[in-house]
C-alpha cells in the first residue's frame, strides 16, 4: 500500500528507455480540428499613461503599420511632445487622475469598448475621438495608476512598464503585430443539462466563476433562472473551469478530460510493459516543456510528462487517476507569471487531493507541487512504490462517475478511515441532513437536484440520497419550502458513500372516496392547515383536501348540481 522504494534497485537508463517506448507507441491526445474564434483588428491603437511614457511610446510606434494612434495622457508638468510625426492619424486627449479612475475598459482584440464614466452619462471615447465604435488594441502604460484590473488581460490588451528597457523592444514588436485576422481555438464545450449553477431561480454552484482568471465566465440572469455563459473571445484556455466543474458541464477540448485520463492510464501500462519502474507523472505546460528542451534539460528517466495548455486543465481528479493507474507520484510543475487565481486554484486542488488520500489511507506526499527551476524535486525518485500495477479502465462517460470509479479503486488499494473527513471549503464532496419532522416529501429537492443524488421513492412516498453523486451545490437546500435540508460537507471514506440511503419516508394517504394513494399523511395535514381559512374549503368542503384530484373534481360538480349558486358563494 505505502511500501518504501529500494533505491539501489532503480535503473534510470531502463526507465528512460521505457519512457521513450511510451512516447513512440501512444501519442498525447490532441483535437486536430478544434472549433475556432476569429479576431479582426484593423490597427486602431489606444495608448494610456503619463505623458512622459506615452509620447516616446507613440514615437516608437509611428510608421509601423497601425491605422491610428490615440493617446490618453495624464496631466504632467512636462511640456507636450511636438516631435511626433503624422504618418498616421494621431489624437491626444488629456485626462486628470480623477478621470483616469473612472475609465472602464471591456472587450478584446478588435473590439475594445473604452468609456469614461465621469458624470451622468458614460462617454464612449472611441466614438468621441476617432468616430469608431471601439479600439482594436490597447497599450497600457499606466496599469498601476487606474482602476482597470485583469489577472489575465484579454487578447489585444498589452501591459508594459516603459522604464523596463530590456523588454521594451519585444513588447512593441508584439504590439504592432496585432493587426490583421487571428484565429484561436474555442477551448471549451458547455453542456447546460449537466450544470449545477441555477434552477428555479436559485443560485447553486459557482465554482467555474470563482476560478477563471480571464473573467470570461458570466452568470446570465434569465426570466426565471440564471445560466453560465463563456465568452470564447475572452477565454484563454487556462482550463481551471473544467477542472473545478464537478459535473462535467464544462469540458476542455484540447484534449477532453476523458481522453487525457485514458491516455494517462495507457501510458502507465505501456511503461510497465517496457520494464519501467516507479513512474512519476509530471503535469507541465507546453511552454515550460519547450523551455526545458531549449535549455537542454532532460528529466530523469522515471519522470513522464503530461503536457497541458495550462496547468488548470488537469485537477485532482486526473492526478488521482494517475495514482490509481499505477503512478508512484504526481508532480505539478509550476511556471512563472501564473495568474493569482490559477495559483490559488492549484493549491486548493492539491489540498483536496491530500484530504482524499489521507481519508483513503494513502500518503498525501504522492501529490506535490514543484517550484520553478527546482530540478532536484523534479527528478527525485519517489519514496514510495506505486499503489498498483493493474491497468485502470474508466468506461463511464460522465466525469463524476469516472471520479467515483477512481476513488473506489483507491479505497480498495488503501485503508479507508470509515469516517467523514474534512475537505477544503467549496469541495464537491458531502451529504445532506433531512429533518424528518419538517419534510413533507414534496420532492422540490429532487426536481432541483442537477445530479442523480436525490430521488423520489416511486410508488412509495420516500426520499433517497446517494452521496457519491452529490456535488454540494446547495440547490436542494434552497429549494426546500420547509427548510428541512442542511448540507454536510466532507468526504465519507466508507462504502456507505456509494449506497443509496433513505432520508425520509412515510405511509401514503389514501383518498377517502376511492382509496387511491395520492399524497403523504404529512402533506395532507400541512395543506389542510394552510388552507383552513380559505372560503373554497369552508365547512364540509374541507374534506375535499382528503380526496385525490379526480374525486375532488367530482365532488365539486356534485355540489354545483345540488346547489348551482354554490360557486357564487366563494
Amino acid at each position: 500500500m505505502n511500501q518504501r522504494i529500494q533505491l539501489a534497485s532503480v535503473d534510470d537508463q531502463r526507465n528512460a528507455e521505457a519512457r521513450e517506448t511510451v512516447r513512440q507507441r501512444i501519442s498525447w491526445p490532441a483535437n486536430l480540428t478544434p472549433a475556432n474564434v476569429t479576431y479582426h483588428s484593423r490597427g486602431h491603437a489606444l495608448l494610456i499613461g503619463s505623458a512622459d511614457d506615452v509620447y516616446p511610446a507613440a514615437r516608437a510606434l509611428q510608421g509601423r503599420g497601425l491605422a491610428s494612434l490615440t493617446l490618453l495622457v495624464t496631466e504632467s508638468n512636462s511640456p507636450g511632445d511636438d516631435t511626433l510625426g503624422a504618418s498616421e492619424p494621431l489624437i491626444t486627449q488629456t485626462l486628470t487622475q480623477e478621470q483616469l479612475s473612472h475609465l472602464r475598459i471591456n472587450g478584446y482584440l478588435g473590439a475594445f469598448s473604452v468609456q469614461l464614466d465621469d458624470g451622468d452619462s458614460p462617454l464612449n471615447l472611441a466614438r468621441a475621438l476617432i468616430q469608431r465604435d471601439g479600439f482594436d488594441l490597447i497599450l497600457d502604460l499606466a496599469a498601476t495608476t487606474h482602476t482597470q484590473r485583469w489577472e489575465l488581460p484579454p487578447p489585444g490588451y498589452v501591459v508594459m512598464q516603459w522604464q523596463n528597457v530590456e523588454q521594451r523592444s519585444d513588447t512593441l514588436d508584439d504590439f504592432v503585430g496585432l493587426v490583421g485576422e487571428f484565429d484561436k481555438p474555442r477551448y471549451f464545450q458547455v453542456n447546460s443539462d449537466l450544470c449545477a449553477h441555477s434552477t428555479s431561480g436559485n443560485i447553486g454552484c459557482t465554482r467555474c466563476l470563482d476560478v477563471c482568471p480571464a473573467d470570461a465566465i458570466s452568470s446570465i440572469k434569465g426570466r426565471i433562472e440564471s445560466h453560465i455563459e463563456i465568452d470564447p473571445f475572452l477565454c484563454q484556455g487556462v482550463g481551471s473551469c473544467t477542472s473545478a466543474c464537478p459535473t462535467g458541464a464544462i469540458e476542455f477540448r484540447l484534449p477532453e478530460t476523458r481522453r487525457q485520463q485514458d491516455t494517462l492510464s495507457a501510458w502507465l501500462s505501456a511503461y510497465r510493459e517496457a520494464g519501467g519502474q516507479v513512474p512519476v507523472l509530471r503535469f507541465i505546460t507546453h511552454d515550460s516543456q519547450d523551455a526545458e528542451r531549449a535549455a537542454g534539460i532532460v528529466p530523469a528517466g522515471h519522470v513522464i510528462d503530461a503536457p497541458l495548455e495550462e496547468l488548470g486543465a488537469a485537477g485532482h481528479d486526473q492526478w488521482l487517476t494517475a495514482l490509481a493507474a499505477g503512478a508512484a507520484e504526481v508532480r505539478i510543475q509550476l511556471h512563472p507569471n501564473m495568474p493569482a487565481r490559477l495559483s490559488a486554484f492549484l493549491l486548493d486542488q492539491v489540498a483536496q487531493a491530500h484530504a482524499l488520500l489521507d481519508a483513503l489511507g494513502h500518503d498525501s506526499a504522492r501529490v506535490k507541487l514543484i517550484e520553478i527551476a527546482d530540478g532536484a524535486a523534479r527528478d527525485a525518485l519517489p519514496t514510495l512504490t506505486p499503489l498498483t500495477e493493474a491497468p485502470l479502465s474508466l468506461p463511464e462517460p460522465e466525469k463524476r462517475a469516472r471520479l467515483n470509479h477512481v476513488l473506489a479503486r483507491l479505497a480498495e488499494l488503501g485503508n479507508p478511515s470509515g469516517e467523514r473527513a474534512e475537505v477544503p471549503v467549496g469541495a464537491a464532496y458531502g451529504a445532506i441532513q433531512v429533518d424528518s419532522d419538517a419534510c413533507t416529501l414534496c420532492h422540490a429537492c429532487v426536481s432541483n437536484c442537477p445530479t442523480p443524488a436525490l430521488k423520489s421513492g416511486g410508488k412509495t412516498p420516500a426520499l433517497s440520497f446517494l452521496e457519491a453523486d452529490c456535488v454540494q451545490c446547495g440547490l436542494c437546500e434552497q429549494a426546500c419550502p420547509e427548510n428541512a435540508i442542511t448540507l454536510m460537507p466532507g468526504f465519507l471514506a466508507s462504502n456507505a458513500r456509494e449506497t443509496r440511503q433513505i432520508c425520509h419516508e412515510e405511509a401514503a394517504f389514501e383518498c377517502i372516496s376511492c382509496g387511491k394513494p395520492f399524497a403523504t399523511v404529512s402533506t395532507v395535514a400541512t395543506i389542510k392547515q394552510k388552507l383552513a381559512n380559505h372560503p373554497y374549503f369552508a365547512g364540509e368542503a374541507m374534506i375535499r383536501l382528503e380526496m385525490c384530484e379526480d374525486c375532488r373534481v367530482k365532488d365539486v360538480w356534485k355540489t354545483m348540481i345540488r346547489d348551482p349558486d354554490a360557486q357564487l358563494k366563494v
